[in-house]
């Protein structure tokens, strides 16, 4: 819905305004409202933290290394 704040637009004018909206929506890949995809499963929190982080001690610095 569509509501005039201010001013008092004709009849074209609201049509114009109307055909860029539709425009634009048609362009960003149609209905804002509607079902959402999932995000990706690269920006999923446990594909970060797959492993368990090393424990604290004499020899934490060289276990700290990225396995490669």
């Amino acid at each position: 819905m569509i509501k005039v704040v201010r001013g008092n637009p004709t009849p074209e004018e609201l049509a114009a305004a109307l055909a860029v909206v539709q425009a634009r929506a048609a362009a960003s890949g149609g209905d804002a409202g509607g079902p959402q995809e999932p995000p990706a499963d690269w920006s999923a929190p446990a594909r970060i933290a797959r492993h368990r982080l090393p424990r604290p001690g004499a020899a934490a610095w060289a276990r700290s290394y990225w396995p490669g």
